[in-house]
């Protein structure tokens, strides 16, 4: 730039002609600057331009970063009152399904007393119309039973307060009670129950097995119009497969998955026997989940159905002895052990007391029933009992019936004892099957009741 590098020793030497040429001539080259500039930002968008352009782009940007912002602002907002709401039936949920849970001896204890008034009621010699009036009372207690059961189950598992426990059994200890009550139950229908026993031992939990097993023989009674169930089983590499098949209507291939959904029931139901919420086979979903044992169906449309699960077998180390205990209630034993047997009955209900005392009349037994312990052996005259049925809730300043079991058991050695509950507990199962009890659920089976006396009656003899 030594067009501008002019010192003052120059000024003072130009002439001032010389200056305002010089100053001519400086003019001159900066509007020959200028010109370039702004003839270079018209034509390719050189440096002013661009400059422009990013001080415009950049204000964009901060607009839209603003309007991201307060975007995100509004979307965690709406996502902080959705948790709070979900949060809110979380609770909501959880506190009606533990609610239920923690009632289900209260809803189950006045029908437990029904059924077994019901089922000696069924046992006497009556008149033909009064005995088919029994029977329907009987049927329709059981579909209430039923109902309750599975609204209580289905809360259970929403809760979380039901858990496996799980121990060897032989499969016989179950099915043979099952095929006896539902060979009955098919035959009102007119239907024929196919048997195949099994003297196989797996290891699952009994109670929940025999719930999985009964919803599948209840779908196949209440869908079956004519023909014949089966119930069986079949051994494979990886464990027992226990089956219930029928020749009702099948189930169609894009049915297959939505059966297994909540209050999801066949197309066809409301032309069957059914008063299902369709949660059967939701339960059944759930437990197979839980037990870790495989649920599967078979089923060809028009031609019948086949449920099945895969149960384990029981480590050899077990298998013997729970084969020995259990073979006496596979056996076709008869019904002479009850005759004249002692049995005690403990129950702070007095329907329930009633109940039991007209069921196990009924069988022979000579029945000793009351609230207490004390009150029992103040009324034997001294004669020890053989079976021992006792309640496990006994109010809320008692022992429990496994304490109270106990503690009789110790006052006559080799006394059988038999705790019944509505409580699907896990731990209480196991403590009475580590103190050599049996544990039974509310409402009773008075089939499965039956068999088992007859097993620990056989067993003292």
């Amino acid at each position: 730039m030594a067009l501008f590098q002019l010192s003052a020793s120059d000024d003072t030497s130009l002439s001032p002609a010389a200056l305002r040429e010089e100053n001519r001539r400086l003019r001159k080259v900066c509007q020959a600057l200028m010109s370039r500039v702004e003839s270079g930002s018209d034509a390719d968008g050189a440096p002013y331009a661009a400059f422009e352009r990013s001080v415009l782009l950049a204000e964009q940007v901060r607009e839209r970063t603003d309007a991201l912002h307060r975007a995100l602002d509004e979307l965690g907002q709406a996502n902080a009152r959705l948790q709070a709401a979900k949060a809110e039936a979380e609770a909501a949920n959880l506190s009606k399904t533990k609610f239920l849970a923690a009632v289900s001896h209260d809803l189950l204890q006045p029908l437990n007393a029904a059924r077994l008034f019901v089922s000696a009621l069924e046992t006497h010699p009556l008149p033909s119309a009064s005995q088919a009036l029994v029977g329907h009372a009987g049927r329709s207690l059981k579909d209430v039973e039923g109902l309750l059961g599975t609204l209580v189950d289905i809360s259970r598992l929403d809760a979380g307060v039901l858990h496996a426990d799980k121990a060897p059994f032989a499969v016989s200890t179950l099915l043979d009670a099952l095929a006896e009550e539902y060979r009955q139950v098919a035959a009102v229908r007119g239907l024929s129950l196919h048997y195949v026993p099994s003297s196989v031992v797996v290891e699952s939990d009994l109670a929940l097995l025999a719930r999985v097993i009964r919803n599948f023989l209840s779908n196949a009674v209440r869908y079956t119009e004519h023909g014949h169930l089966l119930l069986g089983c079949r051994r494979r590499r990886e464990g027992v497969e226990i089956m219930v098949g029928d020749t009702g209507p099948g189930i169609a291939e894009q049915q297959r998955e939505a059966i297994f959904l909540e209050f999801q029931r066949a197309p066809d139901a409301k032309h069957h026997h059914s008063r299902g919420l369709g949660l059967g086979l939701a339960i059944v979903d759930r437990i197979s989940a839980m037990l870790e044992q495989p649920v599967t169906l078979a089923s060809t449309p028009g031609r019948g159905a086949l449920f099945s699960i895969t149960v384990p077998y029981a480590p050899s180390s077990n298998a013997q002895g729970a084969s020995s205990q259990a073979a006496e209630l596979s056996q076709d034993i008869p019904d002479s052990p009850l005759a004249e047997s002692v049995v005690w009955v403990i129950d702070d209900d007095a329907a329930i007391i009633d109940g039991m005392q007209a069921l196990l009349g009924s069988w022979g037994c000579r029945v000793r029933a009351a609230a207490t312990a004390s009150a029992l052996e103040a009324a034997s005259d001294g004669e020890p009992p053989n079976v021992l049925l006792v309640d496990y809730h006994l109010g809320d300043h008692r022992e429990t019936g496994l304490d109270l079991a106990a503690r009789l058991r110790r006052r006559y050695p080799g006394l059988a004892a038999v705790v019944i509950t509505a409580n699907h507990d896990a731990a209480l199962s196991r403590a009475a099957r580590e103190a050599g009890m049996h544990c039974l659920l509310k409402p009773l089976k008075p089939m499965r009741l039956r068999m088992l006396l007859v097993s620990l009656l056989t067993a003292q003899d």
